[in-house]
């Protein structure tokens, strides 16, 4: 009788792949990253800090201007900032976004929460659903210049139908393009545009709250009006946090809708929104030193105001604690 021992086979090797195949596995994802964030840093980061560059800049002419020499580009300091600040357009530019924040961000919140409400509400009919909310988002996917372009259709009195209609009846109508109307007229052009995309942000987050919470409301006599109140707008407070900062961006930026009107009205200027007068003395006057210094204002602007809301309200909302 024969006894035979089989010998443990060597774990060396692959053991010793172990290292090398998990440093291989740590790289991936930055390798799955790198082609937006290359596009991040090309696109985005290096625009911001060339714009930062140029603000500092301005262009020295020496003599009559003529020769390939005369004109060099030197350190200005803060010079640009200075003359951008004191520009007798920048305040009343200022004061205008300021109005029409005032008036776009509540509107438009507001009628994203309540619609995202009424449709949550109606969660038995999901077909009706469906179509109300794809009839409140299309607006969103019309781009900002056609649908200003669209709507400064139906604020000309001569070619609007709804003016036209308003005859009829012997009723005179508005002119919304004049200077006691141009500010709603633009602003209502960004919440028909934005109202959908907040909805469904909201909307979205309420979706994710159970059924069963709201029927636990019920059975205790509560009416819709207060699970509203109490349930759900606490619970979406998150992403209505959210969509004010977006908003809130987004008036800061504001470009495309009173630049596309500005043709059909007299009353909306080169420099009616901050932006605009980036455009005006960057294009039109050929500064573009002064225009680079505006735009990192308005940047750093967009950044304190949405930091600085967010740091606020992020405890309550987010249950953050303070490092």
């Amino acid at each position: 009788m024969s006894l035979t021992t089989t010998l443990p086979r060597s774990t060396t090797a692959p053991v010793a792949a172990r290292p090398a195949r998990r440093t291989r596995r740590a790289g991936v994802p930055y390798a799955f990253l790198a082609p937006g964030l290359l596009l991040f840093t090309l696109l985005l980061a290096a625009p911001i800090v060339y714009a930062g560059y140029l603000s500092l800049r301005k262009v020295k002419v020496s003599g009559l201007g003529l020769g390939s020499k005369s004109r060099t580009e030197v350190w200005a300091g803060l010079s640009n900032y200075a003359r951008s600040m004191t520009d007798p357009e920048w305040l009343p530019s200022v004061y205008r976004i300021l109005g029409y924040g005032l008036i776009v961000v509540p509107a438009m919140l507001g009628l994203a929460l309540l619609m995202a409400l009424l449709l949550d509400a109606n969660r038995t009919r999901p077909a009706l659903s469906s179509f109300a909310r794809i009839s409140i988002f299309l607006p969103y996917a019309v781009p900002a210049v056609v649908a200003s372009l669209l709507w400064g259709f139906l604020y000309l009195p001569r070619v609007s139908p709804f003016a036209y209609a308003l005859e009829k009846f012997g009723i005179t109508a508005p002119e919304l393009l004049s200077s006691s109307w141009v500010l709603y007229a633009v602003a209502n052009v960004a919440v028909w545009g934005g109202t959908g995309f907040n909805m469904i942000v909201i909307y979205t987050a309420l979706k994710a709250v159970p059924t069963s919470l709201y029927e636990s409301a019920r059975i205790d006599g509560a009416s819709e009006f207060a699970i509203a109140w109490r349930i759900k707008i606490p619970i979406v407070l998150p992403s209505l946090i959210m969509t004010f900062v977006f908003s809130l961006i987004a008036t800061l930026q504001v470009f495309a809708e009173p630049m596309t009107l500005k043709p059909l009205s007299n009353t909306i200027s080169f420099t009616w929104t901050p932006l605009m007068k980036v455009y005006r003395d960057a294009f039109v006057r050929n500064d573009i030193y002064a225009a680079a210094a505006t735009s990192v204002v308005i940047a750093v602007a967009t950044f304190l105001l949405s930091f600085g809301f967010l740091k606020l309200v992020g405890r309550r909302a987010f249950n953050q604690e303070d490092s």
